[in-house]
């Protein structure tokens, strides 16, 4: 296995590996697993491989998971089809965490992709480490015991219908969780706020708010600047999808974002996420 970094902080290609034989080998998946800690996102090329194949390499991971809106794979559950043909979605072009809405977040993704147009639907990876680490320290301390609300409701339930969007968010319920997480394998800190963030529930403090004006107004200006981090260049890597073309992510310390500049040109991807811990 041939490793490529693709940039100065995040994501690298391999080649010469088939997933297919990773799923059935504990050494080459370790070795891929590490490779994942390190880079955050890894891309591969040209691999053929089945859907069973896709899940179990998946699997190695953790347990998968479905999701409540976009329809799996009926004899694989857990492998999402993201088909894009005639009308827009746009529910990925912004900067996400899968899953934030969740108790659990996903821990991260294999994504392979079926069809793509010959030019547009390139996604982008951000490295949420390193947009922590570059804050400055004074907004480091401001944001260190904060907590952020996060719901499905306002995004995929947003086109639904009033009744179906509260029965959407009666199954799943905004949750809680920290502005700032710790990564439970490397310890690195990471910025944990994203497109499914609605607010912080704990800054009307005497510490952030003096009088009126600065409960929400400066929460929410805040919460814009901490979430237009995953916007900077410096921190992210993006890559150009071909048919049988993989990337695997970490989604705990990586943010990302489709880019859906290729409508109506159809796009068919296939993405196995994996369940997550509860962050802290």
């Amino acid at each position: 296995m041939k490793i490529h970094p693709m940039t100065r902080h995040i994501g690298a290609e391999l080649s010469d590996v088939n997933l297919g034989d990773a799923a059935r080998s504990d050494a080459l998946f370790a070795e891929i697993k590490a490779l994942l800690l390190k880079y955050k996102v890894l891309f591969l090329r040209d691999q053929d491989i089945t859907r069973a194949e896709h899940v179990a390499f998946a699997r190695r991971f953790g347990e998968l998971e479905d999701h409540p809106v976009v329809g799996s794979d009926p004899e694989h559950p857990g492998l999402v089809r993201i088909y894009r043909a005639d009308a827009k979605a746009p529910y990925e072009n912004n900067y996400h965490v899968d899953g934030l809405w969740r108790e659990n977040p996903t821990m991260g993704a294999v994504l392979r992709c079926i069809e793509c147009p010959e030019v547009g639907g390139d996604t982008i990876w951000v490295n949420m480490v390193e947009a922590y680490s570059q804050l400055p320290e004074d907004v480091k301390k401001r944001i260190v015991h904060l907590r952020a609300r996060s719901s499905i409701e306002h995004s995929f339930g947003a086109a639904m219908p009033m009744e179906e969007r509260h029965a959407l968010a009666a199954k799943h319920p905004p949750v809680e969780h920290p502005v700032v997480r710790t990564h439970p394998e490397t310890g690195e800190k990471i910025l944990f706020v994203g497109s499914f963030t609605t607010h912080f529930v704990n800054y009307h403090t005497s510490e952030n708010v003096r009088f009126g004006q600065d409960k929400n107004p400066g929460a929410a200006q805040l919460l814009i600047y901490l979430q237009s981090q995953a916007a900077i260049p410096e921190f992210q890597v993006r890559f150009r999808w071909q048919p049988n073309s993989v990337a695997i992510w970490d989604n705990r310390s990586t943010q990302h974002y489709a880019v859906m500049d290729y409508h109506p040109a159809p796009r068919k991807m296939e993405r196995a996420g994996i369940v997550g811990d509860k962050p802290f």
